[in-house]
């Protein structure tokens, strides 16, 4: 794992309007994320040129974003928030700082909904706080795939995906709804049936609801992935076909497991539902 610098900053907003359909807010205690996954379109919206253009090797930590929150509370609208949008939550600074276990109860403490979105174990910490806060809590897991070898391609600093299956797998077991999210799923890596199938049975073993999304490739993505191309050639050439295909695929997957599933990003806006999927 490479070295991460961290530097402290000080914010004005503790909730940001959020661009996702079935969000009201984005609480993101964090700029840049260790996990440095080379697909993270996360980089191609965060304002700080020094966290994008080192992504995975700096983060900011804002450092008054619980004095900020909590003046925010008391005047915004009552909505649902997403934690995070654009980092993950639970990386590994979270352990120490812990902005968003206080933002959690917070938010929630002040009639929030919260939808949470990680790919680490951290969150299991915070059971804690989430389970007396059931239905208005959800907990979502990135998993692109179950194979440890091509996770630590693609994902180089994040947890392995067996320490995600098996938090998912407590946070169920409490009580708490959860859900995963297959994305990216990009071609030639991570598409095939038995990939996809592991991940469908986990989710029929959890009572997790699943959300599926395809490569999408906002600026620096294509450079962070290049040193793959070759092992993978396809990877950043899906077509409508193939969409159409892995689609088929997963859906009928879901069937075969009786498991609810859906596109992450519907073509048209579905009602509102607490949940959240991004590339994290």
């Amino acid at each position: 794992m490479d070295k991460v610098t961290y530097k402290k900053i000080k914010v004005k907003t503790a909730l940001s309007r959020s661009g996702l359909y079935d969000l009201d807010y984005a609480y993101n205690p964090y700029v840049g994320c260790l996990h440095g996954c080379i697909y993270c379109y996360a980089r191609a919206y965060t304002k700080y040129d020094e966290v994008s253009l080192n992504w995975g090797k700096i983060v900011y930590i804002k450092e008054n974003i619980l004095e900020v929150l909590s003046e925010e509370v008391k005047k915004k609208p009552r909505g649902i928030v997403g934690v995070s949008t654009l980092t993950d939550p639970y990386q590994p600074i979270e352990a120490t700082e812990g902005l968003t276990r206080r933002g959690l109860q917070i938010l929630l403490q002040s009639g929030f909904r919260v939808s949470v979105q990680t790919k680490s174990p951290l969150v299991t910490r915070d059971i804690d706080i989430l389970k007396n806060h059931i239905p208005h809590v959800d907990v979502g897991f990135t998993i692109t795939t179950l194979d440890p070898h091509l996770a630590k391609l693609i994902e180089p600093n994040a947890p392995p995906p067996h320490q995600r299956a098996r938090a998912l797998r407590e946070v169920s077991t409490a009580g708490i709804p959860t859900w995963i999210f297959i994305g990216p799923i990009i071609r030639g890596l991570n598409d095939t049936r038995a990939s996809l199938e592991e991940i469908v049975r986990l989710a029929a073993e959890t009572s997790s609801k699943v959300y599926y999304d395809y490569l999408h490739l906002k600026p620096g993505i294509r450079e962070s992935m290049m040193p793959l191309l070759e092992k993978f050639p396809n990877m950043l050439s899906p077509s409508t076909t193939w969409i159409t295909t892995v689609e088929d695929r997963i859906r009928d997957l879901c069937r075969k497991y009786f498991v609810e599933c859906e596109a992450a990003f519907p073509k048209e806006e579905k009602p509102r539902q607490n949940k959240i999927t991004q590339y994290l």
